[in-house]
């Protein structure tokens, strides 16, 4: 215990000697929700700290990680890593690590990489700048640092980290669904819905900053406000978001197809502000693989819903994700994905393989899939989406769309239609003779369509 006491002294000694404000560096991995974390992080620091984009200037960093899948925890892993180096090659005296990887691993970690100074769960944020001056100054250890409550919900002041004309607002915390692939439920807790008041003055804020676009998210969108309000409280959230003067686009992600309910439909189909976009994180279509997954659906009543979002919504855009390769899978029940999407013709669709997980019910599950098949699945589905999403790109051709505008290649402005989510789902292209400014509108017309990206003229004068 003294050897770890000696080097907090150490750091404090080595911060001492640099600027009256030492500066902090976020890398933040993982989900969109975890950039929300991030930002409140950077937010809490802000008044005490100066924070930096780049980590090599930082005396201070901060890995958020991600510990979903895999593949994400190795990155995440790697990252710290990475980060540690930073304390022998760069400026970094201080190495914290916060998130879903820290929160499921976290004395594993402390074993595992001891170069991280601070470890920090899922819930403590609100003590962040606590814990760095009680570490620096020699009162606390970092396994003394975890901690956990089903109640919190991360909020408060955020420093943006995505455009300035974009930004999430997570509605809800948990999750309450216990699919059998998935251990967010174990990390992150039940659900429980941020305070309307809350999240309406959020919006307000970051539209007196100059969003143009804010993006709903949870772990479950469409079952917002069923604790605190004791009834679904999406569709009356949308209405009060709307009356926002400076915000334009209303997007909504992670609307699980069996939560969404009439009235929820009927705003988004009637709200001008919201856009005509869902993300519905279906994951199968087989009966067998749903019910093997937990999910509290099955394939009738996703196709009736889409059917009726399609009916009631005119130009609705849908979105969602698959996951294949999970035990038991057949070939069958994998061709079945493919034939609801020559069907369906779902607009944007990503993939997944399986992830064996453990704390999972699926990890325990005979029939295994070997990683040589889900990958052969996951190639094929991604060539039938590809054709799928150049037929649908090919009618888009002379359409006209407002375009929110990201930014300028040299050759190029580009920016994002109502039926593209940031970072997922592509760009359109265009020429303009004059300059424009980021977070505008611009009127568009397409006149070529790619896999993905859709290139277009610039059609009107800016939209206001």
């Amino acid at each position: 215990m003294s050897e770890i006491k000696i080097e907090m002294t150490n750091v404090k000694e080595k911060l001492s000697t640099t600027s009256d404000k030492y500066k902090v560096g976020m890398v933040s991995l993982g989900c969109d929700k975890n950039r929300v974390d991030s930002e409140i992080i950077l937010g809490k620091m802000s008044n005490e700290y100066e924070i930096t984009s780049d980590p090599k200037n930082a005396d201070i960093i901060i890995v958020n990680t991600c510990g979903f899948i895999e593949s994400a925890k190795q990155e995440s892993i790697d990252t710290i890593l990475e980060m540690a180096n930073y304390k022998i090659n760069y400026k970094c005296k201080l190495l914290i690590a916060t998130g879903c990887l820290t929160q499921r691993y976290g004395e594993e970690l402390r074993n595992l990489i001891p170069e991280m100074d601070i470890i920090l769960g899922v819930n403590d944020y609100n003590k962040i700048n606590e814990y760095i001056t009680d570490f620096i100054d020699g009162n606390k250890i970092a396994s003394e640092l975890l901690n956990y409550s089903d109640e919190n919900i991360n909020e408060g002041k955020r420093i943006l980290t995505t455009q300035k004309e974009s930004a999430y607002i997570r509605i809800a915390e948990g999750c309450n669904n216990f699919c059998t692939y998935c251990v967010i439920p174990k990390i992150r807790g039940k659900f429980r819905s941020r305070k309307m008041e809350n999240i309406i003055n959020e919006a307000k804020d970051l539209s007196e900053s100059g969003v143009k676009e804010i993006i709903l998210i949870a772990q479950d969108t469409t079952l917002y406000g069923s604790d605190i309000y004791e009834k679904k409280s999406l569709h009356l959230l949308l209405r009060e978001l709307s009356k926002i003067e400076g915000i334009k686009w209303i997007r909504v992600l992670y609307c699980y197809p069996e939560e969404i309910y009439d009235e929820l439909i009927d705003e988004i189909a009637s709200n001008e502000k919201v856009v005509k976009y869902l993300d519905l994180p279906i994951q199968h279509i087989s009966d067998k693989i749903l019910k093997l997954m937990g999910r509290k659906t099955s394939k009738q009543d996703i196709m009736n819903k889409i059917n009726k979002l399609r009916e009631k919504v005119s130009g609705i855009v849908l979105r969602t994700t698959f996951i294949v390769g999970f035990p038991k899978e057949t070939e069958e029940d994998f061709n079945e994905i493919i034939d609801f999407l020559k069907e369906y013709k779902l607009d944007k669709v990503g993939v997944f393989t399986y992830s064996q997980e453990e704390d999972t019910a699926a990890a325990k599950m005979e029939g295994q899939i070997i990683e040589e098949i889900k990958k052969k699945r996951e190639e094929k589905l991604m060539i039938v989406q590809k054709d799928i999403s150049e037929q649908i790109n090919k009618l888009k051709i002379e359409k006209l769309y407002d375009i929110l505008v990201e930014g300028n290649d040299g050759k190029y402005y580009y920016g994002r239609s109502y039926e593209m989510a940031p970072d997922i789902d592509g760009s359109v292209l265009f020429e303009s003779s004059k300059n424009i400014n980021v977070g505008e509108f611009i009127k568009v017309k397409i006149v070529k369509n790619m896999d993905y990206d859709l290139v277009g003229v610039e059609a009107y004068e800016s939209c206001k």
